[in-house]
């Protein structure tokens, strides 16, 4: 018998965007929508700046 496992979740950055609304909207914050959804773009700059560097090394390396 088979046994499965599910990595499922809401993961850190998740987690992180959701505290800085709860704090936004209870008013504990007063930082501007921008910053307190920033987890979510920082990530995805992140991952932007990996797959760049990815696609520089492989331009790079067909010299």
């Amino acid at each position: 018998m088979a046994q499965q496992t599910s990595s499922g979740g809401i993961g850190f950055v998740g987690l992180l965007t959701i505290v800085f609304i709860t704090l936004k909207l209870t008013g504990v914050i007063s930082w501007s929508w921008l910053w307190v959804l920033s987890p979510l773009w920082i990530g995805f700059a992140f991952w932007l700046a990996i797959v760049a560097l990815i696609i520089g090394i492989a331009a790079l390396a067909g010299r």
